[in-house]
């Protein structure tokens, strides 16, 4: 399962790790992805999105209907 964000395909990225001697080895640095109910072309789907897309609000939550506790 590739870690991608759906909404702006954030995908992962390759660093180097520094030591103090300055030797450099290789890292990945993966997107910080959430599962997330959205809706989609109105219907509500599961998406994995990353943080940045949630706090911008570009997605759309679905509305949550709570059944009356005294109803």
């Amino acid at each position: 399962m590739a870690a991608v964000c759906d909404l702006c395909g954030k995908k992962r990225n390759v660093a180097n790790n520094v030591s103090h001697s300055h030797i450099k080895t290789k890292t990945v640095q993966k997107p910080n992805l959430h599962k997330v109910k959205a809706v989609v072309n109105g219907t509500n789907t599961r998406l994995r999105v990353c943080t940045r897309c949630l706090r911008s609000g570009k997605i759309e939550r679905p509305s949550v209907v709570k059944a009356d506790p005294f109803g």
